[in-house]
C-alpha cells in the first residue's frame, strides 16, 4: 500500500507540473482525477519470460518475441519501472519504426495515456509501445502504476484548449465507457477512434 500511495503522489506531482506548464489556472485539474477516492487507478506487475535465441538460419521473426503487443495506455498517466532487462519499445510516428527504450532499474518512465491526450486536445500524445521478450536468457520484470479517473468521470478537453482553430477531436465520454471500449477491442486498435464526433 505504501508503494501505491507513493506512486499516486508522484503521478500527482507530475500532472500538477504539466498543468502549471500549460498555464492552467487550477493546476490540479489532472491530478485530482487520480486523487479521487473513487479513482480507478491500478498497480500491475508484468513478467516476460525470455525466449530461445533464433538460429542464424531460422525463419523466426520479431513477432515471435512479442511479450506485450502494440498499444497505447488508456489511462491518464503510467509510471513504469523495470529491472535491467530491455524489451520496451516505442513508436513515435506512423512509419512503423520501433525505437528501443534502454532499461534502467534506477529510473521511472512516464507514459502519457489516451485520457490525457483527450483532455489536452493532443498537446500530450499517448505513445504507442510494446514489449519484446529477451533472447539472452534473462526475464524482464516491470511494475506499472496506471493513474486513472473514477469510472463516472467525464473525459473531455479542458475548455481553455478548445477554439475554432483547435476543435474537439473526440466527443465527451466517461472513463467507464472508454475502459469498456478498451477492453472489448483488440489491443492494437486505436480505441479513441470510437469516440470521434459522429460515431
Amino acid at each position: 500500500m505504501d508503494y501505491i500511495e507513493a506512486m499516486k503522489e508522484l503521478a500527482s506531482e507530475v500532472l500538477d507540473l504539466l498543468g502549471e506548464g500549460l498555464w492552467i489556472p487550477e493546476k490540479q485539474v489532472f491530478s485530482r482525477q487520480i486523487k479521487d477516492v473513487q479513482s480507478d487507478s491500478v498497480l500491475r506487475f508484468n513478467h516476460y519470460a525470455a525466449v530461445k535465441q533464433q538460429g542464424p538460419f531460422s525463419k523466426g521473426c520479431q513477432e515471435d518475441r512479442i511479450g506485450f503487443g502494440e498499444h497505447s495506455d488508456p489511462q491518464i498517466l503510467t509510471i513504469l519501472r523495470s529491472n535491467d532487462v530491455g524489451g520496451l519499445e516505442i513508436c513515435l510516428n506512423d512509419d512503423g519504426l520501433w525505437i528501443p527504450v534502454p532499461p534502467d532499474p534506477t529510473q521511472f518512465y512516464l507514459i502519457i495515456g489516451d485520457a490525457l491526450r483527450v483532455l489536452t486536445i493532443g498537446r500530450f500524445v499517448s505513445a504507442r509501445h510494446r514489449v519484446l521478450a529477451n533472447t539472452c536468457g534473462d526475464s524482464r520484470m516491470s511494475i506499472m502504476y496506471f493513474g486513472a479517473p473514477p469510472l463516472d468521470a467525464t473525459i473531455s478537453p479542458l475548455p481553455q484548449f478548445v477554439s475554432s482553430q483547435k476543435p474537439r477531436l473526440y466527443r465527451p465520454f466517461t472513463w467507464g465507457e472508454y475502459k469498456k471500449a478498451a477492453y472489448s477491442s483488440r489491443l492494437g486498435d486505436c480505441r479513441l477512434d470510437l469516440f470521434k464526433p459522429g460515431i
